[in-house]
């Protein structure tokens, strides 16, 4: 690649990222100057949440100024880490108590309230970090999605693995032809987490072998707020089954299974590098689909139409098939890969490149020999969170706000869509809907419980 070319492509990047994270720098919301220290509420503070808690106010710029958390274990360790922070178990509470007060909101409580717990935030004008997937369902996600708009507000999805200097580089490959023209991605997670045998549970370390909803009550740990729990989902007895996480994510009711979870991190690396956003098909295979649990393998095939592209012009059609559990790529099958247990493959016209979180290669190797790589174009990362924080000052654009991370999610969501309706889908993503199936309508959104609302 040539310096002018490298130039250009840099220039090309710095124009799309304007234009993708222009939310974030929406002069409608009060941010922050560099110096400020950011008051921020945390919405969930056991597992993932704790994670969040401890790399955000560890960086000695913030001041933790609300704790919440369904979970009293967590909450009371949390409490008293920060023992200057109100305490909260419901964050509506939460919200009507210090909304005004805070800067920011950090949300990593199960995907089933994700929604519930981020857009008081964005009404209020708030900048937030939402884990991921970024919604329930489709709707939940849009809704997100144009909400952060309208606020103007620094937003980011918690799918750390974007900051990777790895992703960094494969998307500068890709985007610089490294490989030509790419008409096929393969996306493969070997996690087999789902609804499978117990003998096939036991093989693949999952943890849980739940087959069924329980019919049996059994009443809640003292230190859990059930009820709360549940939040918007419809209300069922508390069991094991469920609860701790992530032993919810393959239930329906709470989640999404393995394609919203880690399809939230290695379908990133496509959307993002091949500048995708909604599939003209979706078409989905694997075991019977069960009306409470999502699978532990199955495959997923989307197709995308040719893209015109702001600064870039126009990319080709192309086909991505994501496979999870014990399905696997056919190349993969018959070795003419390495046989990484989960990756990213990227067929272009030139050749193929290989990725995982941490490394990538570009194949056949011995035709990419004499290969310059061009020089990197994309701004180096400095990690996730602090990427969150800086914007929240002002002073950076995040890589996955929520105008970003939205169309991510919602493709994701739609793998699910088509497996449990067990048949192709045309997907209209003006109208919100597929095309000549009414059956799709309760996938896609869904009444809350009494109570609860996303205004």
């Amino acid at each position: 690649m040539s310096k002018a070319d490298s130039q250009s492509t840099r220039r090309d990047f710095l124009a799309q990222a304007a234009a993708v994270s222009a939310v974030a720098t929406i002069p409608q919301t009060s941010f922050a100057s560099p110096n400020d220290r950011l008051k921020i509420a945390f919405i969930g503070t056991g597992g993932r949440g704790g994670s969040n808690l401890q790399t955000i106010a560890g960086t000695n710029t913030v001041d933790v100024v609300g704790l919440c958390d369904v979970d009293n274990r967590f909450l009371t360790s949390a409490g008293n880490k920060f023992p200057e922070a109100k305490q909260f178990q419901d964050f509506r509470k939460l919200y009507d108590t210090i909304g005004d007060d805070i800067d920011a909101v950090v949300v990593s409580t199960p995907e089933h309230t994700h929604a519930y717990a981020a857009m008081p935030a964005l009404q209020l004008g708030k900048h937030v970090y939402c884990e991921k997937p970024l919604a329930y369902n489709i709707d939940e996600t849009r809704r997100l999605t144009e909400a952060a708009e309208k606020a103007g507000v620094a937003t980011q999805m918690g799918t750390q693995i974007h900051a990777s200097k790895n992703y960094h580089r494969v998307v500068e490959l890709i985007q610089s032809d490294a490989i030509g023209d790419v008409s096929e991605v393969h996306v493969w997670v070997s996690r087999a987490w789902g609804l499978q045998s117990q003998e096939a549970a036991k093989k693949n370390r999952d943890i849980s072998a739940a087959s069924n909803r329980p019919k049996e009550a059994i009443n809640p740990p003292d230190y859990l707020n059930w009820d709360l729990w549940l939040g918007p989902a419809p209300y069922r007895p508390f069991h094991q089954v469920y609860f701790p996480g992530p032993k919810w994510y393959r239930w329906w009711d709470f989640g999404n299974g393995t394609m919203s979870d880690l399809g939230s991190h290695w379908n990133d690396l496509p959307f993002w590098a091949l500048r995708l956003d909604a599939p003209n098909t979706v078409e989905a295979s694997g075991p019977p689909a069960h009306p409470e649990i999502a699978p532990a393998s199955m495959t997923a095939v989307y197709e995308y139409g040719a893209r015109d592209i702001p600064n870039v012009g126009r990319r080709p059609p192309v086909t991505m098939t994501w496979y999870q559990g014990t399905h696997k790529p056919e190349i993969w099958k018959q070795r003419g890969i390495p046989q990484w247990g989960s990756g990213v493959l990227f067929v272009g016209s030139k050749g193929m490149l290989l990725s995982d979180y941490r490394k990538h290669l570009l194949l056949p190797e011995n035709d990419f020999k004499d290969f310059t790589p061009p020089e990197p174009f994309l701004p180096a990362p400095s990690g996730h969170h602090q990427q969150w924080l800086d914007a929240c000052r002002g002073d950076a654009v995040t890589e996955s706000p929520f105008s970003y991370a939205g169309p991510l999610t919602e493709a994701n969501h739609l793998g699910n869509v088509a497996y449990r309706l067990g048949k192709k889908v045309v997907w209209d993503k003006e109208a919100m809907e597929c095309i000549g199936c009414p059956e799709a309508k309760p996938l896609l959104t869904r009444e809350p419980r009494s109570g609860w609302s996303l205004g």
